[in-house]
């Protein structure tokens, strides 16, 4: 009766009670007694709004894409945003008089629309594909200080970006191409993987034939050493027979020098012997026969002599008439021949 009216907000809305032009009371969860016909209400949502969006814009090289995200505000300044919207209830107090509460997300989203539409315009395709992280640092750098929303009174809780996906033509296409692409990196992977292979290949009979060439050398040093060993031996050998040759020369020289001294000393000797045997026949041949006979028998023996004188008596024996001879002398010679 007489227009009076009972309101009750809750805890998430912010209410400003005007009556005549004058702000009566402010603030959260609010209840109170009014005048339908003398007081304005004013109730502005102060809760953590959501606001899904989905936009179809064009890159730098005039390719669709579709950047899909969500955007996460609060009424942070509710006073700014009731100056600036028309937050008033109608007078069931309920309802509101105005649409602008139901848009308040939409401007939102245009403000995002616009950040968002002004980097993918600027942006190729395939870079286009790749903002997502790129776009939700710059949404929350715009977002935050001297924007359209600050001046509005809404504070950014969050943004994030889903997907940005070309058209489906273009998608196909890039999947073409990726396509290509991952088969010719296969095929370098194959490529790249024999080549590794030959290379390996090429090492390992490297490292053989270096091995065989190391055999080889070390085969040929020990042959070399083996020929330089043989030929030293060699070497020593004949250097031995060399010194025994000469020690065999330096003998025979030697032995040729003592028989050439002997020849001379046996000449020499010869000569004096000669010379010697020459005077005593010649000093034989001037002596008479008598001296030489009487010379002869000084030299002989008694049993010479004795013979001596028994072939005298043998060739003179037609002139001898009878001779004795005593048993004694035979006795005698026969004693000393068996002496002898």
């Amino acid at each position: 009766m007489l227009g009076i009216q009972y309101f009750k907000a809750d805890s998430s809305t912010f209410v400003i009670k005007t009556v005549n032009g004058k702000v009566r009371k402010t603030g959260k969860g609010l209840s109170f007694f009014y005048n339908a016909a003398t007081a304005s209400i004013a109730a502005v949502p102060v809760s953590a709004q959501e606001a899904p969006f989905i936009f179809k814009l064009l890159t730098a090289d005039f390719q669709a894409v579709t950047v899909q995200g969500q955007i996460a505000y609060r009424v942070a300044a509710p006073e700014t945003m009731a100056d600036m919207l028309n937050f008033s209830l109608k007078s069931d107090g309920i309802s509101y008089v105005s649409e602008d509460p139901l848009k308040l997300s939409d401007r939102v989203i245009r403000v995002v629309q616009s950040i968002v539409q002004n980097k993918v315009q600027t942006t190729g395709l395939r870079e286009a594909l790749k903002l997502g992280q790129s776009l939700v640092a710059i949404l929350r750098e715009q977002l935050t200080a001297d924007s359209p929303l600050a001046a509005l009174g809404i504070a950014l809780l969050d943004v994030s970006i889903s997907a940005v996906q070309p058209t489906p033509e273009t998608a196909r296409a890039l999947e073409a191409e990726a396509r290509e692409s991952i088969l010719k990196e296969a095929d370098d992977a194959i490529y790249d993987r024999r080549k590794s292979a030959v290379e390996q290949e090429r090492t390992i009979k490297e490292a053989e034939l270096q091995t065989e060439l190391s055999v080889q050398q070390k085969e040929q040093e020990i042959e070399e050493s083996r020929i330089l060993n043989q030929r030293s031996i060699q070497r020593g050998k004949v250097e031995t027979e060399r010194e025994r040759l000469q020690a065999e020369i330096a003998a025979e020289t030697q032995r040729k020098e003592l028989v050439t001294l002997h020849s001379e000393n046996s000449r020499q000797q010869a000569d004096a012997e000669a010379y010697a045997i020459s005077e005593r026949m010649k000093a034989f041949r001037e002596l008479p026969v008598e001296n030489l006979k009487a010379m002869a028998l000084a030299q002989m023996d008694p049993q010479q002599l004795l013979a001596l004188a028994f072939e005298s008596l043998a060739q003179n024996a037609g002139k001898i008439g009878e001779l004795n001879i005593a048993p004694d002398l035979f006795g005698q010679m026969l004693k000393r021949a068996g002496q002898a």
